[in-house]
């Protein structure tokens, strides 16, 4: 399963699932359609239609067919330590972050870095599930990253009015490219990879440990 062509197969429907809501949310906004499930607020002001929560599903189910198809971990125990320990890894990095953007300068890519260097951190311990959250989390947002560009970029730079162009008012006097690196083309490509690589390694990991199919065949004769 870890070759890209399988991985690819496992992380198509859910992709294309992510992209129908993404594209799905846009469209909500662009018509202002109505709080709690749309929202234009920075952030996206913790609207229903989004697809931050999705690994919380997406983790489960490529737990569940990776260990179906014999790819389990070596120790379902050290998998789940490992998931958490890229949370803790993950969260350093963003209140490392959260402190570098107040005065954004050259040296917030390391805190970027950070929350990526921690999507891989689950993948020491169940290799093949932490290749797959990584690559379901480029094609997640891979696709926003071009809906921020389109929506930053519109009305000759004055935004479509979604929560994909708001700009925080600290960076409200930088370039317009700026802008997009800080707040579109580094987090979705960083944060938002570390987020669903560690949000669905723990899911993924604990589901496997409940239901029982983390452990290992015993060996013939054994």
């Amino acid at each position: 399963m870890e070759n890209g062509k399988s991985v690819s197969r496992l992380i198509l429907i859910p992709a294309v699932i992510t992209l129908a809501i993404t594209i799905l949310r846009l469209v909500g906004e662009l018509q202002h359609w109505p709080k709690p499930w749309f929202s234009a607020a920075p952030g996206g002001g913790g609207a229903v239609i989004g697809i931050s929560w999705l690994p919380i599903l997406f983790g489960p189910y490529f737990a569940l067919k990776l260990a179906g198809a014999g790819e389990r971990p070596a120790s379902i125990g050290k998998a789940i330590g490992f998931a958490f320990l890229g949370l803790v890894v993950y969260f350093l990095g963003g209140f490392w972050l959260q402190a570098t953007l107040a005065h954004p300068s050259y040296l917030v890519v390391l805190p970027f870095l950070v929350t990526l260097v921690a999507a891989f951190i689950p993948g020491m311990a169940w290799r093949s599930l932490g290749n797959t959250l990584i690559a379901y989390g480029f094609a997640a947002r891979i696709p926003v990253v071009v809906v921020m560009y389109l929506a930053m970029h519109g009305n000759n730079g004055a935004g479509w009015g979604t929560h994909y162009d708001v700009v925080p008012p600290n960076l409200a006097g930088l370039p317009l490219t700026a802008k997009f690196v800080y707040l579109a083309l580094f987090p979705q490509l960083t944060v938002w990879i570390g987020w669903t690589a560690i949000v669905g390694a723990i899911f993924g990991t604990l589901l496997i440990a409940v239901t029982g199919r983390g452990k290992q065949p015993a060996a013939e004769g054994a």
